[in-house]
């Protein structure tokens, strides 16, 4: 065990979504406590049987934060921008004493790159609403780290995907679309591999730096429907234009831009392994648990 485990202390998690719920089973299976907040009271009963902690957002007493060694956020900015952690916390997190700070923001803080490859030296430079709302956001937790020398760290995440949430539950639901946009890629990271690259910055921390989560491998959606329709036995959907296709505007705003996601900062920085370095491995594992229920 290292040192950082023998004196683990208490994760906060401002929001307990996807990704969240990830990284405090790692946590929990360091032996840690952890924290949890919700907007959601119906869900506090859910939380507390996981052991966590749970709070509702509004109500956070400020020792739980004061006194947490680590403390996430992965709740999304307001539509003007703003953080809700931050408007309703900020001067207690500008108090704290805690080791790490993590924010999950996301890769479309870097815009368009016509396919080009990114790494996090790349300028910010958002061309969508939800993209410089992340901007603004960023900027508000490095603010705590410039101006108040907390170790804040931002994660930007490229699509997130795992069990329960991935192309194999489009494939089975009947829902998939093999959508055409000639050129269009995407990277994607395993959530999983979310929570192992936190406990690796959690174990060497480098305040104020920010670190592109994605996979080895950029592809087009269509190849994703394609192999989960492969490992399921479903016959694949026809291809539809990019025009054509049946898209919510969020969905649709993700083909917006069109980039490759370097990742080799969390690598040499942090040491971190990808336990699912393509989409292959990742829909393979979770087919073959499901096989295994």
């Amino acid at each position: 065990m290292t040192e950082a485990q023998d004196a683990l202390p208490p994760l906060f998690c401002f929001g307990y979504g996807f990704s969240a719920q990830a990284a405090a089973r790692l946590w929990q299976s360091q032996g840690g406590r952890v924290i949890g907040t919700t907007r959601d009271a119906s869900k506090l009963k859910a939380m507390r049987a996981e052991n966590i902690e749970a709070l509702l957002f509004d109500t956070v007493p400020a020792d739980s934060l004061l006194t947490a060694g680590a403390i996430l956020s992965s709740v999304a900015p307001l539509d003007d921008g703003s953080d809700p952690v931050l408007a309703r916390y900020g001067s207690v997190l500008a108090a704290s004493a805690a080791r790490w700070i993590g924010y999950l923001s996301t890769t479309g803080v870097y815009g368009e790159a016509e396919g080009g490859w990114i790494d996090e030296t790349a300028p910010r430079a958002p061309t969508t609403d939800r993209g410089r709302r992340r901007v603004q956001a960023e900027d508000s937790w490095l603010a705590l780290h410039h101006d108040h020398g907390l170790p804040v760290h931002l994660f930007r995440l490229s699509g997130i995907y795992g069990p329960g949430r991935s192309a194999l539950q489009t494939v089975l639901s009947g829902r998939a679309q093999r959508i055409d946009k000639p050129g269009q890629v995407f990277n994607r990271i395993h959530v999983e591999d979310i929570a192992t690259t936190l406990w690796a910055s959690w174990e060497k921390p480098n305040p104020g730096s920010a670190y592109n989560l994605a996979d080895d491998e950029p592809a087009p959606p269509q190849d994703v429907i394609a192999f989960a329709c492969d490992l399921a036995g479903v016959p694949l959907p026809p291809l539809v234009p990019f025009e054509a296709a049946q898209l919510s505007p969020m969905a649709r705003s993700f083909y917006a831009e069109n980039k490759r996601l370097k990742n080799a900062k969390i690598k040499a920085e942090l040491g971190v392994s990808l336990r699912f370095p393509t989409y292959r491995e990742g829909l393979t594992a979770e087919w073959q648990t499901r096989a295994e229920s």
